[in-house]
């Protein structure tokens, strides 16, 4: 290992360290109660909920994925889905948050998201819980094999090292760190690590720009590629059959013809901020603030994140193809055109001990988001499986026993699937996205808007949902064409129109259920809370 590279692991090692002792410190207070464990005491204050809600969302797929979009077909494809996750996020944090807060206390008291959707219905066989907990198992292992694919790239990339080992200890020193510490443990490292993902993209940008001779200079380049800088038009790498790799010619890449964007493409693309309804780890952020009134704070902290985020990191795609055209030759190897810019922008001197800072970017990115993931899934099944239904006396300290067993085998079941090094972590991340949209999305809202929900009705919605997007995936989007339409956008509204229709067609809610609607709705849940 190389002197540059030993400073930029040393680096690396005392950012993890700090994650460490986070955990440490929380760690006691986690393990007070299976509610601390899990939703941190409604503790979080405004800016935390913010930031950690943000930094697990957006996990290494915002320093890897959407950059390697950019960087590989252009503008269109990038820009199209931050700007569905934009409006997404400002939407959920206006709509939803202050109900679903509101409601989670009138629903018993519920500090995890099957435990919300089971009491707001009043089920006596829990078989919403039960659904709820299983697709939440189901999605989040997919989304966690993303966050190891991200680990394993990265260090690969970064030492030369063999991407299955380096995938492997990455998901060993996440799940350790998970284990320790919980939801609050994971909120504050998650809100230190949202200010080290902007502040690594931040730097980078300014420093490439400045590189490539300026915005005017970066701008030239991009048109210079046809359909790589349009709205509505998408570059197309000429890729050579017999390696897969796109041409390089005279020491630039080729490309084909420009491909359309048309407006049905746009929509499909913009359909991302769907998915923000039915996101767990955002959700529960939402659940465990302190006030429901230091939520308007809140949003406007996420938002102004979100926006810079996003934005910084599409155009580091878009300058990373004019600094280093032929450096990536597949779309997977896109990906790691953030690490490629860091390492060759501070090379010398005591550059490397910043690089291995800014390459904690995206170690945070992804640690922020694996150990949401891991800790929402273990809950779903220790907390509404375990003791929701087959051990209904079970103790909290057996409930956190099997927590933390669920996690390691959810973690070896991610292992297994992140041990392709060609797998693409935007890919990855955009079918279990559609999944939890069209799980839980359209539910959450009617279940909080419309009081003539069923328990029937949100059965069906979540079954029909999570069902329409393994359809629409496998079977309708490969013909292409017109049905080439980004899952989560049928599946959602199948989702929807299905609780609407069962909903009318059976009985309406008990008296206690809509009572339970209506004293969410004045806000008389809150003053109850507030006054205790």
């Amino acid at each position: 290992m190389e002197n540059n590279q030993i400073m930029i692991l040393i680096a690396m090692v005392i950012y993890m360290a700090i994650v460490i002792g986070i955990g440490l410190v929380y760690a006691k207070k986690a393990n007070k109660s299976s509610e601390n464990y899990y939703l941190g005491g409604r503790s979080l204050g405004p800016w935390v909920t913010a930031m950690s809600a943000e930094a697990s969302d957006m996990s290494g797929w915002l320093l890897m994925g959407l950059p390697g979009v950019a960087y590989w077909c252009g503008l269109a494809d990038a820009a199209w889905t931050a700007i569905g996750l934009a409006i997404g996020t400002y939407l959920n944090w206006l709509i939803v948050s202050k109900r679903l807060r509101r409601y989670s206390i009138r629903a018993n008291n519920s500090i995890t998201l099957p435990e919300f959707f089971s009491n707001r219905f009043r089920e006596n066989k829990k078989v919403i819980m039960t659904l709820s907990a299983l697709f939440i198992l189901i999605f989040f292992t997919v989304y966690a094999a993303s966050c190891f694919v991200t680990c394993g790239k990265l260090f690969a990339t970064l030492f030369g090292l063999d991407y299955k080992l380096m995938m492997i200890l990455g998901a060993v020193f996440v799940i350790a760190y998970t284990i320790l510490g919980g939801f609050l443990a994971e909120s504050a490292s998650d809100f230190m690590q949202a200010i080290v993902m902007v502040s690594a993209l931040a730097i980078i940008v300014v420093m490439a720009t400045v590189k490539a001779g300026g915005i005017s200079a970066v701008l030239e380049n991009a048109k210079a590629i046809p359909g790589f800088f349009e709205f509505f038009g998408l570059a197309s790498p000429a890729i050579d059959e017999a390696t897969g790799q796109q041409i390089v010619e005279a020491g630039k890449p080729l490309f084909g013809a420009a491909s359309d964007y048309g407006f049905l493409t746009v929509i499909s693309t913009m359909a991302w901020g769907l998915g923000y309804f039915g996101m767990p780890q955002v959700l529960l952020r939402f659940m465990a603030i302190r006030k429901e009134s230091e939520l308007k704070t809140s949003r406007r902290i996420a938002m102004v994140w979100v926006v810079i985020s996003l934005a910084v990191a599409v155009f580091i795609g878009i300058i990373g193809r004019q600094l280093f055209s032929t450096e990536h030759l597949t779309s997977a190897s896109a990906e790691n055109i953030f690490i490629t810019l860091t390492t060759n922008f501070f090379s010398s001197g005591i550059g490397p001990i910043f690089a291995g800072f800014i390459m904690a970017g995206i170690l945070a990115a992804t640690i922020s988001s694996s150990d949401s993931y891991l800790l929402i899934a273990a809950s779903a099944f220790a907390k509404n499986i375990f003791q929701g239904v087959a051990k209904k006396n079970a103790t909290d300290k057996q409930v956190m026993t099997v927590t933390r067993i669920t996690l390691l085998v959810i973690a070896i079941i991610g292992v297994i699937i992140a041990l392709d090094e060609n797998s693409v972590i935007f890919t990855i991340v955009s079918f279990a996205w559609a999944g939890f949209g069209a799980t839980f999305g359209p539910i959450m809202i009617l279940s909080l808007f419309w009081k003539r929900t069923t328990r029937a009705g949100a059965i069906a919605g979540m079954v029909g949902g999570a069902g329409m997007v393994f359809f629409w995936k496998l079977v309708i989007r490969p013909l292409g064409g017109a049905w080439n339409i980004y899952e989560l956008l049928p599946a959602f509204i199948f989702s929807a129109i299905l609780i609407v229709v069962v909903s009318l067609l059976t009985k309406k809610p008990s008296k206690e259920i809509e009572e339970d609607f209506e004293a969410v709705k004045t806000g008389k849940i809150e003053e109850t809370v507030a006054a205790e």
